[in-house]
């Protein structure tokens, strides 16, 4: 007897109506006309605002909680978050641009990411926004830049913690690492800071993402601890802040099931339980991206033919991996693996069968859907690939082969 295939987690996000997929209250088909093209990304506004309520209903309630900009820098986006959420992480001097826009207080932005050049380091200084050092270099040229502007900069030692965050889908932490400095090495650098007169403020330890494991993550935030507690006794000062990563994933792919927040909230409770006599004064910072915007975001594209070669069934859209590298498989996948895929105006539809989604490119890399049950489907159906609020269009090659780009909105 053949096993069951693994089926895509539920996905209750967007709500389905007369078969047709509605984001944010809108139905899709009635979206497409406002937007006036396709393809396009649309980011469900309350979704991202109930994500949020949830977790500060899950996480202790002295947790601060950041989003990590780089997942969505929409700056549509970015400004509805920033009402719901205590700061913002950038990686860029652009993505700075757009977090010193939104109302957030500077000292609650903090600027990550390996190969700062020294006009993105002096505009996070003249900003006063908090730098996360990645090594001894940075930060030598953080204080020269600090020195020439007469501002003292504010500055987080990011850390390469002597661990990792097991079964996390990309490893940032443990071993060797272009991404922050090795923890056995910042001891040095602590005493060097505080040398050269920085404004200390705290540790950046962030050790994977993508995780869906709670037993993981309580591993890791124990380690984290323990790890920060360690190097704040050569700390120039008592720590103000400790942002402890994030790592919280989404699922993707078929048998894949949602990460347990309840669980990861109260092993982070008892976790900190411990601590805080020790961290007194200390804010306990975590920071998510991927987990604030993934699920609220579906990329549309429209089917402009449907053809069938040797008893295969293709709906070529005008979408692709142009928009949409991590759909295609692309973007860090070893293995191809379908995300949840429907066609927007007839979800359930009445007859269905097994199509593949491909994009207007010539490369057999352009996939959206390969070989998935889909409501029947010809042109002017429109295909939504859902889990599209992250890594999506900025992370994707939108110059190949010179289609159109493909716009963004916030309902």
């Amino acid at each position: 007897m053949t096993a069951p295939r693994p089926q895509h987690a539920p996905l209750l996000q967007f709500p389905v109506v007369d078969d047709c997929l509605q984001v944010g209250g809108i139905a899709l088909t009635r979206l497409a006309q406002r937007v006036g093209q396709t393809p396009f990304y649309a980011y469900d506004r309350a979704a991202i605002t109930a994500r949020v309520a949830d977790l500060r209903a899950h996480l202790p309630a002295d947790v601060h909680l950041h989003y990590a900009m780089k997942a969505n820098p929409m700056p549509a986006v970015v400004q509805h978050l920033a009402t719901l959420v205590d700061g913002i992480d950038v990686a860029s001097g652009g993505e700075l641009r757009v977090a010193l826009d939104t109302p957030v207080d500077p000292l609650h932005i903090s600027f990550a990411g390996p190969g700062k050049s020294d006009a993105e380091l002096a505009s996070a200084i003249a900003a006063g926004i908090v730098l996360n050092l990645e090594s001894p270099g940075e930060t030598e040229r953080a204080a020269a830049v600090g020195e020439r502007l007469g501002i003292t900069p504010r500055v987080n030692v990011r850390v390469n913690p002597d661990f990792e965050l097991k079964s996390s889908g990309m490893k940032m932490g443990g071993g060797p690492k272009q991404f922050g400095v090795d923890a056995e090495a910042v001891p040095e650098l602590l005493r060097r800071i505080g040398t050269l007169g920085l404004d200390f403020h705290g540790f950046h330890i962030f050790s994977g993402s993508q995780n869906l494991k709670a037993a993981a993550l309580h591993e890791a935030h124990e380690k984290t601890f323990a790890l920060a507690l360690r190097l704040a006794q050569d700390a120039p000062r008592a720590p103000r802040i400790l942002n402890i990563g994030g790592g919280f994933g989404i699922p993707y792919f078929p048998g894949e099931e949602r990460l347990d927040l309840a669980a990861v909230g109260r092993n982070l409770d008892g976790v900190m339980h411990e601590v805080r006599p020790q961290l007194a004064g200390t804010q306990v910072v975590i920071e998510l991206g991927r987990y604030l915007v993934g699920e609220a975001g579906v990329y549309v594209s429209r089917v402009v033919d449907r053809k069938e070669s040797r008893g295969s069934v293709y709906l070529v859209t005008d979408g692709g991996l142009h928009h949409h590298l991590s759909a295609s498989g692309n973007f860090g996948q070893v293995i191809r693996k379908n995300y949840p895929v429907v066609i927007g105006n007839r979800v359930h539809g009445g007859v269905r069968e097994k199509a593949s989604v491909v994009g207007p490119l010539c490369t057999p890399l352009d996939l959206l859907a390969d070989g998935m049950e889909l409501a029947s489907a010809g042109p002017g159906d429109l295909v939504a690939v859902l889990q599209s609020g992250a890594y999506g269009i900025t992370a994707s090659p939108g110059g190949f082969l010179s289609h159109p780009a493909a716009l963004e909105v916030l309902v």
